[in-house]
């Protein structure tokens, strides 16, 4: 289980993210005043593993995740979903992820195909703006911990709109 502090893009903080116990096993550099709001995750070492950005031009909020590189997958908000947000991490092939359920309070589920893969709760963990993301084990953490922190610059974006 990861925990990762709400709101931490503020005007670009940097944060570590750790397990329940509170050891850090990543950090997340964020970019100061980035105009496509840019992150990098990286091991304790400072090497980078992933890094997430926001396109300038998109018809919806759109974020291009890399990992080792390499483009890894684009988080997108769904269009017409009424009572609720859906965003979907689209990756190459037939293995896209969705992110459905309370996702401004950080109560959601990530799913393939219909199967749970990953879960997002700020009840799991009670320090106050933490949020525990459990991954189911054989996943890939850091593609859905780097969607998990897409969603957050997206929904972060929009209430500084």
């Amino acid at each position: 289980m990861y925990l990762i502090k709400e709101r931490f893009f503020d005007i670009g903080d940097d944060y570590d993210i750790t397990d329940e116990h509170g050891t850090k096993l990543l950090h997340v550099d964020g970019k100061v005043l980035s105009l496509r709001n840019r992150l990098i995750i990286e091991n304790l070492d400072g090497q980078e593993l992933a890094s997430v950005h926001r396109h300038l031009i998109s018809l919806r909020p759109t974020y291009e995740i890399t990992i080792g590189g390499q483009k890894a997958a684009e988080v997108k908000k769904k269009l017409f979903t009424p009572f609720r947000e859906k965003f979907t991490i689209d990756v190459p092939g037939p293995d896209d992820l969705e992110m459905k359920g309370d996702l401004i309070d950080h109560e959601f589920r990530v799913e393939r195909g219909g199967r749970h893969v990953a879960a997002v709760s700020k009840k799991w963990f009670r320090v106050r703006d933490t949020y525990a993301v459990d991954i189911v084990a054989g996943e890939n953490d850091l593609l859905i911990l780097a969607g998990v922190l897409a969603l957050e610059l997206a929904l972060s974006r929009k209430d500084d709109d």
